[in-house]
């Protein structure tokens, strides 16, 4: 039983496997990586956080061979940590995602489990992939709102009807003002609406504009 215990605080590691161990970090690392570049969506992407997803991972795998199978270092190091202070505020709820896949992997690679490394790597990003071009996350009807300033005297009688018939599965007025002074004749309608083809978006506002005496329009929708 004494043996036994004593053998959880010796961890032999050769010079191979470090550098065996870096490798798979390093290149599931990359695959991280290339796959938030080429799924990110938002307006604030940063090229340093990309980067930190490599060395996040490889650095895991470091700090798991240096605990090895040793308690001391193990409590050690969770004191250490805890020293750390991360004042970088997280605004996307996937890049957090992505910190913590970076982790798993380098903790599977770090104790040699190299298999559940690669294949994680490959399954999770496989499945992120195909999430994000289905727009898995989207509601099946989704609202948007436009806004439409024209010269009220040389509009139409119910001008924007047809159009929205053609590109919109449903619409409605919210809100008509005139802008401006009492006696301006700019009025701004706002409809929300819910478009046939959530890329015809353009095709709209071009339609819109060619009716007489509309000035300009303005559809606003989430960012994905």
């Amino acid at each position: 039983m004494g043996t036994e215990f004593q053998d959880i605080f010796v961890f032999t590691i050769t010079v191979w496997d470090v550098l065996a161990n870096m490798l798979v970090a390093l290149l599931c690392g990359i695959i991280i990586a290339m796959v938030y570049r080429y799924t990110y969506r938002g307006l604030n992407y940063s090229t340093s956080f990309t980067v930190s997803l490599i060395m996040l991972t490889m650095i895991t795998a470091i700090v798991i061979m240096v605990i090895g199978n040793n308690l001391a270092r193990a409590f050690g190091m969770v004191g250490a940590m805890s020293i750390i202070r991360f004042r970088t505020a997280v605004k996307d709820a996937s890049d957090i995602m992505f910190i913590f896949f970076a982790l798993s992997i380098g903790l599977a690679a770090g104790v040699k489990l190299y298999a559940i490394a690669m294949v994680g790597t490959l399954v999770v990003s496989l499945v992120y992939f195909v999430v994000m071009k289905f727009n898995f996350s989207l509601p099946h009807s989704r609202e948007y709102l436009v806004q439409i300033v024209a010269n009220n005297p040389t509009l139409p009688d119910n001008p924007f009807g047809e159009i929205f018939k053609r590109h919109c599965r449903r619409h409605k007025l919210v809100n008509v003002k005139t802008i401006g002074d009492e006696n301006s004749e700019e009025v701004e309608f706002s409809y929300y609406l819910s478009l046939n083809d959530r890329e015809k978006g353009k095709a709209l506002i071009n339609s819109l504009k060619q009716i007489s005496g509309v000035k300009y329009v303005n559809l606003f929708f989430d960012e994905d």
